[in-house]
């Protein structure tokens, strides 16, 4: 059985040799499109040798056939009017299935991709003020990381080393991104965890946006919003299904952090307001409890970080497959 990459870069099929054959009768499929064998590599259609008659025959019958009109270039927001102009489908179980053989497919380059944002994310933790430049960054390595994973499902060659493309391509841009985006939900988050909930999910694909079609934080975090507001509950079930490993980790060490501050915290809480003094060495005996807590507990939460890096390939393959359902279009804009 094989699959192809249509003209609108969307993947299709299975498909059977002789389903294959009459596309290429039809002039569907050229040599130069790409194909892939029962989950195996992504490669010209011409590199398979029981078409070779097919595309022959085609040469021979067609000599004057057209070639494949490139997809058309139009201003970047022009290209967001289209989108907003449609209907949005986010369809959970393709992006999930999808998600699933593309990393069995591609275990070792986006598994290694990964794996290096990661270690830069645990170097920056252990660091003075590394933790904050990593925050600074975050939405510059992330642009790199997505980059990679797109390539990889529209069937181009990608490695290692393009985690980093974020740093040649819109580097302010990416960067404004993660970091306005990353404000605001915290602001949310000091209101209400609704609306920090729903900006989490809303803003999804700002990264990407910015990452694969060049618009500016603002535009892609706007079209973000308002596409994903159509299906926000489709993409929330998404995000939740990709990430529950991670999830349940980071809630489970949550829990027992929060039950060991319990104490310190019903003692702050009882403390007699008027008696300011006794107030502040409630305050400052929290303080030392929970960096006693945190210390106590960091076995637990680097756990959870290597929770995140098994499960984060998969969670970004999903989340990209959602990209392409929402975003995905034959037209290309201009920044």
């Amino acid at each position: 059985m094989y699959k192809i990459i249509g003209g609108d870069q969307k993947e299709y099929g299975p498909a059977t040799p002789e389903e294959m054959r009459q596309w290429v009768e039809e002039g569907r499929l050229s040599g130069q499109s790409l194909v892939q064998a029962d989950g195996g590599p992504w490669k010209p259609l011409a590199t398979f040798p029981e078409f070779a008659a097919a595309l022959q025959a085609q040469v021979t019958h067609m000599p004057s056939a057209p070639a494949p009109t490139p997809a058309p270039v139009v201003s970047a927001q022009d290209w967001s009017e289209q989108i907003l102009s449609r209907q949005p489908t986010l369809r959970v179980g393709y992006c999930l299935g999808r998600a699933w053989e593309l990393i069995w497919s591609n275990l070792g380059l986006l598994c290694g991709a990964t794996c290096v944002i990661w270690l830069i994310s645990m170097i920056c933790l252990f660091l003075p003020m590394g933790s904050a430049f990593y925050w600074v960054l975050s939405g510059v390595f992330d642009g790199g990381l997505y980059l990679v994973f797109l390539r990889r499902i529209r069937g181009r060659e990608v490695a290692i080393g393009d985690v980093f493309a974020g740093f040649s391509i819109a580097y302010s841009q990416l960067m404004l991104a993660g970091v306005v985006s990353s404000l605001l939900t915290g602001i949310g988050l000091l209101f209400c965890i609704v609306p920090w909930i729903f900006l989490q999910v809303a803003w999804t694909f700002s990264v990407p946006l910015v990452a694969d079609k060049g618009l500016e934080f603002w535009s892609a975090m706007e079209l973000s919003r308002k596409v994903v507001a159509r299906v926000w509950f489709q993409a929330l079930a998404l995000v939740v299904v990709a990430f529950l490993p991670y999830i349940v980790a980071y809630l489970i060490v949550q829990i027992k952090i929060g039950m060991a501050m319990f104490p310190h915290y019903q003692s702050l809480m009882g403390s007699a307001p008027p008696d300011l003094q006794q107030f502040m060495n409630t305050m400052i005996e929290a303080a030392k409890a929970s960096a006693e807590v945190a210390k106590a507990n960091i076995p637990s939460i680097l756990l959870t970080k290597c929770v995140l890096l098994v499960n984060l390939p998969f969670a970004t393959a999903a989340l990209m497959y959602a990209y392409e359902d929402l975003f995905g279009s034959r037209t290309t804009p201009r920044a």
